[in-house]
């Protein structure tokens, strides 16, 4: 990212880059408010970007204006906010990005990955705790970004706009996921049981009540984990049988749930 950013310039322009840079910083600085990282993937969809790759030169672009603001303001270096963006697989920024950390860091491209992750997790804290992301955007003429799913949420609090009970597409999706677990990434040895799975023919009231009901889980199961001084390590995704809705992509990444969408079931 880094080095993308030398070729870069500030948001503040028409190139599509630039128009997806600020369309890109809000959500960053909303991610950081929830603590949570996001996959290049998971952000791209949120922009409605066809290709994740084209993402270098959106936050290379972030990348230069934050640059700019520290030398202007007084806020002193504002933290390298893109460094929330990580691949799927390694978990980590792109490469353009281990750059900058090896330059902050002389020995980061010798160290292993899970140092890495370590090193880049205490980073993220200094992101976490900039407390001028707000005057970052205002800068910048930059609403925050504010989730579509806000009066969804209204709704799932009031018990107003859910589904029904169990149908046959219900068990029909329970069957499917517990008979196949390689459709969550798990090997065919692994054991699954059923357990109140969300509807596949669910609105997205009842969609936003399962993301946040694995927000609960993860809780609790960390917890668990806490008490009981387990090592195992813990996963919680929503499986679906339809497409998550668009409006509900910004929650999702806001609270760090993965999402599985099985659609094929018939």
């Amino acid at each position: 990212m880094v080095e993308t950013a030398s070729q870069c310039d500030n948001i503040f322009g028409n190139k599509l880059y630039q128009t997806r840079a600020r369309s890109a910083l809000p959500i960053l600085v909303r991610q950081a408010g929830s603590s949570k990282p996001i996959y290049y993937e998971a952000l791209a969809a949120e922009l409605r970007m066809p290709n994740p790759r084209n993402l270098n030169y959106v936050l290379g672009s972030i990348g230069t204006t934050l640059h700019e603001l520290s030398r202007k303001r007084r806020w002193g270096e504002i933290p390298h906010i893109q460094s929330l963006v990580i691949n799927q697989h390694r978990r980590l920024p792109g490469q353009g990005f281990e750059g900058f950390l090896a330059e902050r860091m002389g020995g980061y491209r010798k160290l292993s990955l899970a140092e890495k992750r370590a090193y880049l997790d205490a980073y993220w804290h200094e992101v976490y705790a900039y407390p001028y992301w707000a005057d970052v955007l205002d800068a910048c003429k930059l609403a925050p970004a504010t989730p579509e799913a806000r009066d969804i949420v209204g709704r799932a609090k009031t018990g107003r706009g859910g589904g029904g009970g169990e149908g046959e597409e219900h068990r029909r999706l329970k069957d499917r996921v517990a008979n196949n677990p390689n459709l969550l990434g798990l090997p065919p040895t692994a054991r699954a049981t059923k357990e109140a799975p969300l509807p596949s023919g669910s609105n997205d009231v009842d969609l936003t009540r399962g993301l946040f009901q694995c927000v609960k889980y993860r809780a609790v199961m960390k917890a668990e984990r806490g008490v009981t001084g387990a090592r195992h390590s813990i996963d919680v995704l929503l499986v679906i049988g339809r497409r998550l809705p668009a409006g509900l992509r910004a929650l999702q990444n806001s609270l760090g749930v993965e999402v599985v969408e099985i659609v094929d079931l018939h």
